[in-house]
């Protein structure tokens, strides 16, 4: 008898694997040339040089050598982990124990192989059976809390692959190895359905029989009637020394698949059957089809009144898939609707009442993406108690009765598709707003009570704010923000191209110390802030404004802006947004693409920006070059660039100073508002303040 025996040295960087065959030949693989080497080590070595060819060919043919070098010595006796690998590959560390050739099949070699590396990965205690399935205990899930043969193996009818896949929804382990390498691979192609040829079940080539009194007695305990089971022809088998319940699915009456339950829980089904729902009869015509995770479930729907219910075959995954919808030749999981899919398409209505647990809002996920969310529903099961809600229908039906699964079924909601909302979804949102929960339903006071009757602010909109060169605009709005603050306590990100960081902190410290920065010309004989106001203005500075700045010569864009906004809002919590001036923006677009085109997309972004995030925008935008102008405030319509930046704003508001002596004192700043589209929160009108050169506030003429 011919076997091999495997030892390896691992002592130093020229390592060589080593493999004896008998005693009489040394292959060598040397890592560094891959060479074999073939010498002879005894003289009385008897065979012909062809004899030790032909077996040496013999094993370059079939792959039986496994062998592969490593730097560091294997630890033999350290078990493989599978715990932290959802999905695994396996490779041999080491060269696999001997293996005989004399006197076996290719396919018992690589079955040999197969099996000891996936005792390496603890999947052991099965017949090996190429061509089938074997339901074994998981080792990375143990079975969870029933211990459950969750973990469903196949190994190839050539012995050289094995795949499996845990079913449990909370474990889902799946992988696969091979036995050896060139041998196409059964794995590779397992998301290509295989057309097997199905066999022919009858109730008797599978020795079922009528359900006795135990199951009977088990099924009345669960308040399934034995009228219900008759129907559905749950029978019972015995199968290795118990009695297990059997599950017949049919198709047109014929049996075509059976799956089975122990008393342990534990499901195997007949393999080489066709995949389909339990109780497809049942919606053959139905405009509406309930779909549940379990037999149980299905009949305990039947004892509510419903008939038109079917099951899945098999359990909940444990997540949604972030891949793409696969084709129906493609999808093995879900095979069972597209091989029912003639029974489906008549449905207008169908209702997914999966179990309430994470894998079972992920199978209705699964379903509702192949069938279609715009005609699917969904249940909510009832409370259990304070903290759960009751499972599955035959948890309802035991505890709560058929009534209550009955109602249950009737209250289902529209399954929720991205968005498409109805007003219901928004009613908490809505009953907040009518008892003004959050206090800011009629916007934030401006600080300024002659403007407060024109113009509030309310988070989530957007403000333009226009005014022709050196009126003011920007000042008014740093005045605005040190109100806000000082009376609602907002913070705020500052986006302003045209100040001078060192330069806008003086603006913004001047208003909120109500003192000069500087002892110079326009400070008068107003004293100037003192060092240690100064230094609690700083900390202010750094509490309530959050600057954003290209610092490079490039401009930035819109969503460059938009981005650092919502990282200041996640980050720091910032109520309000200024981008100062709209010109100073990066504006490049596509050659096929308007400024109005340009002007419409942009500011729908800073819209959904504000709104999603609950922030207030300003922004300012200075008007086209005026033809004749005679003094008076601009209009929105004047705008460079578009109409859009009047239609798409909630607020716009136009700040003008007077020039002329004669019509008025030229401290006075007329605030225009132009727009206001939430007739809550203010009107069309003016307001008059006084401008304070000295500190830079804005007062109130009625003050």
């Amino acid at each position: 008898m011919l076997r091999f025996h495997s030892f390896t040295h691992t002592h130093n960087n020229n390592l060589h694997k080593k493999l004896f065959i008998s005693s009489n030949f040394l292959l060598s693989i040397m890592p560094s040339k891959f060479l074999l080497n073939a010498k002879p080590l005894l003289s009385s070595f008897s065979s012909s040089s062809s004899s030790y060819v032909n077996v040496v060919q013999n094993l370059q043919n079939h792959r039986v050598i496994l062998c592969s070098s490593s730097p560091k010595p294997i630890n033999n006796s350290r078990p493989l982990s599978v715990n932290n690998h959802p999905r695994s590959y396996y490779v041999a560390p080491n060269i696999p124990p001997p293996v005989s050739l004399e006197g076996s099949t290719l396919q018992s070699q690589r079955l040999n192989l197969v099996m000891m590396k996936l005792k390496e990965l603890r999947i052991e205690g099965y017949e090996p059976m190429p061509g089938q399935y074997n339901h074994l205990l998981c080792p990375k899930c143990e079975g969870g809390d029933s211990g459950e043969k969750s973990l469903n193996l196949h190994i190839s009818a050539d012995g050289n692959t094995a795949v499996w896949y845990c079913f449990r929804g909370k474990c889902g382990w799946t992988g696969n190895t091979m036995a050896v390498a060139d041998v196409s691979p059964t794995y590779g192609r397992s998301k290509q359905i295989t057309k097997v040829k199905m066999r022919t079940l009858t109730e008797d080539s599978l020795g079922l029989e009528p359900l006795g009194d135990e199951l009977l007695q088990y099924f009345a305990e669960r308040m399934i009637t034995a009228s219900t089971l008759k129907r559905n022809y749950v029978l019972q088998k015995n199968a290795g020394g118990q009695i297990v319940i059997a599950f017949t699915y049919r198709r047109d009456g014929a049996l075509v698949s059976c799956k089975y339950r122990d008393a342990n829980k534990i499901f195997w089904q007949e393999a080489d059957t066709e995949k389909i729902v339990y109780g497809l009869d049942d919606i053959r015509n139905a405009t509406d089809i309930i779909i549940v995770e379990g037999e149980c479930d299905k009949l305990a729907m039947e004892e509510a009144g419903f008939l038109n219910c079917v099951s899945v075959p098999e359990g909940a995954p444990s997540k949604v898939s972030s891949k793409e919808l696969p084709p129906p030749d493609q999808d093995t999981k879900y095979q069972f609707l597209w091989n029912c899919r003639e029974y489906f398409k008549k449905a207008s209505r169908i209702i997914l009442a999966t179990d309430a647990d994470e894998p079972g809002q992920a199978l209705a996920e699964e379903l509702a993406r192949r069938l279609g969310r715009e005609r699917c529903w969904r249940v909510k099961w009832p409370k259990k108690n304070e903290l759960e809600n009751f499972k599955d229908a035959n948890e309802v039906l035991m505890y709560m009765g058929p009534e209550v699964l009955k109602e249950t079924i009737a209250n289902a909601e529209l399954y929720p598709i991205q968005g498409l909302f109805t007003f219901k979804d928004y009613f908490p949102e809505i009953d907040a707003y009518y008892h003004r929960v959050l206090g800011d339903e009629f916007g934030i006071s401006t600080g300024w009570r002659c403007l407060d009757e024109y113009y509030n602010i309310v988070p989530g909109e957007l403000t333009i704010v226009t005014g022709i060169p050196n009126s003011g605009k920007s000042e008014w709005l740093d005045a605005l923000l040190c109100n806000l603050n000082q009376s609602a306590g907002w913070k705020f990100a500052l986006c302003s191209m045209e100040n001078k960081v060192r330069e806008h902190a003086r603006k913004l410290l001047e208003k909120h110390i109500k003192k000069p920065f500087f002892n110079v010309r326009y400070g008068e004989t107003v004293e100037r802030m003192t060092l240690e106001e100064f230094e609690q203005g700083k900390e202010w500075l750094d509490s309530t404004f959050h600057l954003i700045r290209c610092e490079n010569d490039s401009l930035p864009s819109i969503k460059w802006v938009l981005d650092l906004a919502k990282a200041a809002v996640l980050r720091y919590g910032i109520r309000g947004l200024v981008i100062d001036p709209y010109n100073e923006l990066d504006h490049q677009r596509h050659n096929s693409m308007t400024e109005t085109e340009y002007v419409s997309q942009m500011l729908t972004m800073v819209k959904r920006f504000a709104q999603h995030h609950s922030c207030h925008v300003w922004f300012v935008a200075h008007p086209k070059q005026l033809q004749n102008w005679t003094g008076d405030p601009p209009n929105l319509y004047d705008i460079s660039g578009s109409a859009h930046f009047i239609n798409k704003c909630d607020n716009g508001i136009v700040v003008h100073r007077n020039r002329d002596p004669e019509a008025g004192p030229i401290d006075r700043v007329q605030i225009c508002v132009r727009k206001v589209r939430n007739k809550v929160a203010g009107t069309i009108g003016d307001a008059y303040l006084t401008y304070n050169r000295v500190t830079g506030e804005f007062v109130d003429l009625r003050s």
